[in-house]
C-alpha cells in the first residue's frame, strides 16, 4: 500500500520547531524529507535536553524530525551550494525558516532555486512575515504568543502575568499551517503545473488561532478580556476541582437545556426553580455564587464519579488530563494517537502517533530522527548523482 505522499521529495533547511514540525508532518505521510544541517553545528535542537530527563532519546529533536533522512553540508562554500542545487533539481519542495535576507545571502532564495527547478514549491516559515519594518527581527514561539494577542486572554484577570502556553503552541500552529500551505501548493501544481512560493509566519498563525476574539474586535472595537473562572457568564462552561484533587471540565454551551439534568446529577434539585439560577440571565448575574456552590459540591467526590454522573444525564464533560492521564487514556491508544515503535537505536518505545487518519493510504512511522549526517552519502549517491570519488573529494574539502 502506497503512502499518500510517496514520491514527493522535500529538502528541509529548517531549525527549532516551526519548520521541522511542518516537514515532519509531510514525512509522516510518506514524503522523502532530507534534513540539511550545518556541517559542524547542526540543528541547535540537537543540544536542547531537559536536565530532568532520563530518556533514551532526545525528546526535543526526535519529536520534530522522525521519518527524515539527515545530511550535513557547509553552505558557506560554493561546493556546498552546488550540492544543494543538484538536490533541488530532483526535489519537489524546499523548506526554510531563517530570517528574511539569510537565504538571499546564501544564494538559496526562491528566485535562485526556482530558476534551477521552476516546479519547486519553496516554503518559508517566518516570524513576523516577510514584509514590514520588523520582518528581519528575531522571533520565537513565546514572542509570537505575546505579539499575536493570545497571551492577552490567557490566565486569571487579576493575577498577572499572562500565562505562556507551553509546548510551542505558536510554533505548532505555524507548522500546521505551513504544512497545509505546502500541500495546497502541491495540489495546485498537479492541477496546473506551476511551482510557487509559500509563506506562513508565527504572527499570522497566532492571529488566525485567535481569530474569533480578534475578529470581534475588528468589527466592534471590543476586545475579549480575561475572565475569572469564578465569574464566568456560563458556570457550566468551566473547570472544577474534584475531591481527589483532579480537575474536570463541563461544556454545556446550551446551559438552559442542560440545567435540569445538571441539577439532578449534582444533587441540587432544590436550585432548579430558584429564581437566582433558573435562567441563563440569572445564572450569569449570580455566577460567582453559583460557581462557589458548585466548587463545594465537586469537592465532595472523586473526579471519575462526577464524570460518570454527568455522562449518565448526557452532559458534555471531560477530565482535565495531565500527561500521565493522557498516556493511559483508552481513546489515545484506540485511535493510534500513541503507538508502539521499534526505534532503530533506542529499541521498543512509545511515540505520539499521527493525528490525521486516511482510510486507504494512512501515514506511518518508519524511521526515527536521523543521527547527525547519517544519510549524507546515501542522499548524494541516490539523489544528487554523485560518484564515490566526488563524495571523497567533498569530504576532503570539508564541504560535507
Amino acid at each position: 500500500m502506497n503512502l499518500p505522499l510517496e514520491g514527493v521529495r522535500v529538502l528541509d533547511m529548517t531549525i527549532w520547531q516551526q519548520g521541522p514540525v511542518a516537514t515532519q508532518m509531510l514525512a509522516d505521510m510518506g514524503a522523502e524529507v532530507i534534513k540539511i544541517e550545518e556541517r559542524t553545528g547542526g540543528d541547535p535542537g540537537r543540544g536542547l535536553v531537559w536536565h530532568s530527563d532520563r530518556t533514551v532519546l532526545n525528546t526535543y529533536f526526535e519529536c520534530h524530525n522522525r521519518n527524515k533522512k539527515g545530511i550535513t553540508i557547509d553552505l558557506t562554500k560554493d561546493k556546498g551550494k552546488e550540492v544543494i542545487y543538484r538536490l533541488v533539481e530532483e526535489s519537489d519542495v524546499f523548506v526554510q525558516n531563517f530570517r528574511p535576507g539569510v537565504m538571499e545571502r546564501l544564494k538559496l532564495d526562491y528566485k535562485t532555486i526556482s530558476q534551477i527547478n521552476p516546479r519547486i514549491i519553496y516554503a518559508s516559515g517566518t516570524g513576523w512575515g516577510s514584509k514590514g519594518p520588523d520582518a528581519r527581527k528575531p522571533a520565537f514561539d513565546v514572542l509570537a504568543q505575546g505579539r499575536g494577542g493570545m497571551l492577552s486572554v490567557s490566565g486569571e484577570p487579576d493575577e498577572p502575568p499572562p500565562l505562556i502556553q507551553v509546548n510551542g503552541a505558536a510554533d505548532w500552529v505555524g507548522a500546521s499551517l505551513l504544512a497545509y500551505g505546502i500541500m495546497v501548493a502541491l495540489f495546485n501544481r498537479e492541477r496546473h503545473g506551476m511551482g510557487q512560493e509559500v509563506e506562513v509566519s508565527l504572527l499570522g498563525s497566532q492571529a488566525f488561532l485567535g481569530q474569533l476574539g480578534f475578529q470581534r474586535y475588528l468589527l466592534s472595537g471590543k476586545a475579549p478580556r480575561r475572565v475569572s473562572r469564578k465569574a464566568v457568564g456560563n458556570p457550566f462552561w468551566n473547570t472544577y476541582k474534584a475531591g481527589d484533587g483532579k480537575w474536570l471540565i463541563i461544556a454545556a454551551l446550551q446551559s438552559q437545556r442542560f440545567w435540569p439534568s445538571l441539577c439532578k446529577a449534582l444533587g441540587i434539585g432544590e436550585l432548579e426553580n430558584d429564581s437566582k439560577f433558573n435562567s441563563i440571565e440569572s445564572r450569569r448575574e449570580n455566577s460567582v455564587e453559583l460557581v462557589g456552590i458548585l466548587d463545594r459540591i465537586f469537592a465532595t467526590r472523586p473526579r471519575v464519579e462526577w464524570i460518570d454522573r454527568l455522562e449518565e444525564v448526557d452532559v458534555p464533560c471531560s477530565p482535565v488530563n495531565d500527561y500521565a492521564d493522557l498516556a493511559s487514556d483508552t481513546q489515545m491508544t484506540a485511535n493510534g494517537y500513541i503507538v508502539d515503535f521499534d526505534h532503530p537505536t533506542a529499541g521498543p518505545v512509545k511515540l505520539v502517533g499521527i493525528p490525521v487518519r486516511l482510510s486507504k493510504t494512512p501515514g506511518k512511522l518508519r524511521i526515527g530522527a536521523p543521527e547527525f549526517g547519517q544519510h549524507t552519502e546515501e542522499v548524494l549517491l541516490e539523489v544528487g548523482g554523485y560518484s564515490w570519488e566526488e563524495i571523497a573529494e567533498l569530504k576532503s574539502q570539508e564541504v560535507i
